[in-house]
């Protein structure tokens, strides 16, 4: 009986909608639901799904959606932060946040990603749990199972199938018990977690200096090898990658705010010299430095 009542009593019935928010791409949907009373005494519960394509450049900060939220990255990498903390995900990882809070993300690069807002009586308790063992940025042991399972329910939005509250619940619950139990092998000490908090912050601070691979090491008290494997493990790039991500965020900032020559520019951002940066810049943006100052005055 109570399989019978909750088998399409309480279901959506909105179309797909798109979203207007720029530098999000065509053929990106997304569906919002609201529980029943009784899902939200009893179970996990949807509040909105969807698959987005997120173009470069696109970046969302909010004080609060009061909900959790599961992120599979699909393609491409995205960054995110909470509180002090920024990380990298990439294809086949899987981001979860406490929305209640401050969060932001956003890509450099673009990414695709199928998301899932949740909530649920037991929904800060997983939350929690998860994220006091794993992090927010996490490894599935078996990814292409958490995809399966997420665009399941997607697909019970998309194709306007009757919403089952407890299968769907059953669905959040297994994704978590597998994020919570089976993640890959690949946690490190927290003490090694802190020496590469600290190379990221040097990072950081002293990106406009020369930096070495030698020295991030030493700061993380790892050896350059495994430093650097742990580093792309926890961050989903290379530390050149990352030093070399941070002076172009600086170099951009600078080239939007500023009247300095793109050779003072370079330097300040740590680069050697106007034409080495003129090329990375390009290399990454698609466009010389003076075509992305006057695309953004």
């Amino acid at each position: 009986m109570l399989s019978a009542f909750l088998y399409n009593i309480h279901q959506i019935l909105e179309g797909s909608m798109i979203s207007y928010e720029t530098h999000i791409l065509p053929n990106s949907d997304y569906y919002v639901y609201t529980p029943s009373t009784l899902a939200k005494k009893l179970f996990f519960y949807p509040i909105c799904i969807g698959s987005f394509r997120y173009e470069s450049g696109y970046r969302l900060a909010r004080d609060s959606y009061d909900s959790f939220l599961m992120m599979y990255i699909l393609k491409g990498t995205c960054f995110v932060t909470v509180g002090s903390h920024t990380m990298q995900a990439m294809a086949d990882q899987l981001v979860l946040l406490d929305c209640y809070a401050p969060h932001v993300y956003g890509t450099d690069s673009g990414f695709e990603a199928l998301w899932l807002h949740f909530d649920g009586p037991m929904a800060r308790i997983f939350y929690e749990t998860i994220v006091s063992e794993k992090g927010s940025l996490l490894y599935p042991a078996h990814p292409d199972a958490i995809h399966r399972s997420l665009y399941h329910i997607y697909d019970t939005f998309r194709s306007h199938a009757p919403i089952a509250e407890d299968q769907i619940s059953g669905t959040i619950t297994n994704i978590l018990s597998d994020l919570l139990s089976s993640e890959k092998a690949q946690q490190v000490s927290g003490k090694t977690q802190i020496g590469i908090s600290e190379a990221i912050s040097h990072i950081n601070k002293y990106f406009y200096k020369s930096i070495t691979l030698q020295e991030l090491a030493d700061i993380a008290a790892l050896s350059p090898y495994y430093f650097s494997r742990v580093f792309a493990r926890e961050t989903g790039m290379t530390p050149h990658k990352y030093l070399i991500s941070t002076r172009m965020a600086n170099a951009k900032f600078l080239l939007k705010t500023s009247q300095m020559s793109v050779k003072e520019i370079a330097i300040r951002s740590g680069f050697s010299d106007e034409s080495g940066f003129c090329t990375a810049f390009k290399k990454q943006e698609g466009m010389t430095p003076k075509e992305y100052r006057s695309s953004n005055c």
